[in-house]
């Protein structure tokens, strides 16, 4: 399992829509109540202490100092931990679809990504504008939508949690020195990491083949018996309303009355309510004969303008994997061929 590579980004998307959170941050300077500028906040990726070192840094005769103006926030991802109280059985799957396809993903892991968000100020004022902003949209937690799995569509929302804020002030020395009010935050991201998407598109049987032989020699035995099964759909998928019932028919009745016969042939499938039934016979427009209970379906009673179904390749298609689904089944001895027996059901009318 190991060395099959995959690749879905789901650190480096939470690390993204992490920060979009603090993008666009802005604060305003006034005169009383006249605004005399606004001013975006810059946001990076780094450590605190790098934005500090590059504040204290003097100029030299070989390099010049690259100016930082302050206020400006820094955020950095620092911690990744397993998060046990979110855990599901390790071998536990599930379907999910790429449009097209069916795919096989295993349970996520949850992890906690933890981060830190450093607001750094030269005055208070703007760095309370700055928090201001921020703390009321956590209580305690704050959902993003990510899109974890591009390939299936895996979208969850991922909490993030403010855990503390913490305050400091840099300043030292005389009042030449830059001085720096750095407020901390720090969040907790509860989010999940999966494993390689598997295409399940083969794990439907679309069909079994079982030869049995009466030789040891299996390369140039005869095939003596063999056995064939086909997925085949137990309920309608496709909705298609064929045609409907004209009057109300008991659980043995197997002359039943529709609208419309046209596009019921002998020997088609068809399910009314959850009854299975196979068409015998075609009286005339509007009456046809039936096996009744058929693939191991119920007899019931039907009342009159309740819809008829009809069960084709179509709906076999449309088979979901891991569906209670029937087998249809041919025998095949030697060269002769025979199917299953109907139940044998006479008319009652």
């Amino acid at each position: 399992m190991l060395g099959t590579y995959y690749y879905h980004e789901i650190l480096r998307k939470t690390v993204i829509s992490f920060g979009t959170l603090f993008n666009d941050i802005r604060i305003r300077h006034k005169d009383g109540d006249t605004s005399i500028s606004e001013k975006r906040i810059p946001l990076a990726y780094g450590p605190m202490q790098k934005f500090l070192a590059r504040l204290e840094q003097q100029a030299d005769l070989n390099r010049a100092v690259q100016k930082i103006e302050l206020p400006r926030m820094s955020f950095e991802m620092n911690t990744v931990s397993y998060d046990s109280t979110r855990k599901a059985g390790i071998t536990q799957t599930f379907k999910a679809s790429d449009g097209t396809n069916l795919k096989k993903v295993f349970m996520p892991v949850p992890y906690n990504i933890g981060f830190e968000l450093n607001i750094l100020c030269k005055l208070n004022d703007d760095a309370l504008q700055i928090v201001e902003q921020i703390l009321p949209y956590f209580q305690p937690s704050f959902n993003l939508t990510v899109d974890l799995v591009k390939s299936i569509g895996e979208k969850r929302d991922v909490p993030v949690i403010l855990d503390n804020i913490s305050f400091q002030d840099d300043y030292e020395g005389d009042f030449s020195t830059r001085r720096a009010l750095i407020y901390t935050l720090n969040f907790t991201a509860k989010t999940y990491l999966f494993g390689p998407v598997a295409d399940t598109t083969e794990g439907l049987i679309k069909k079994v083949q079982v030869d049995y032989h009466t030789n040891i020699d299996r390369e140039t035995a005869r095939r003596e018996l063999r056995y064939t099964a086909t997925p085949k759909a137990l309920k309608d998928y496709n909705a298609d309303a064929t045609a409907t019932l004209t009057f109300d028919i008991t659980k043995t009745k197997t002359k039943i009355g529709v609208n419309d016969t046209s596009n019921l042939t002998v020997g088609g499938r068809i399910i009314i309510d959850s009854e299975i039934m196979k068409v015998k016979s075609i009286v005339d427009a509007t009456n046809i004969t039936v096996y009744r209970g058929y693939d191991g379906s119920t007899n019931v009673t039907h009342i009159a303008s309740t819809v008829v179904n009809l069960l084709t390749t179509a709906d076999d298609t449309l088979v979901e994997p891991d569906d209670d689904f029937g087998f249809n089944g041919l025998v095949e001895e030697f060269t002769d061929s025979k199917s299953f027996s109907e139940p044998l059901q006479e008319d009652v009318d």
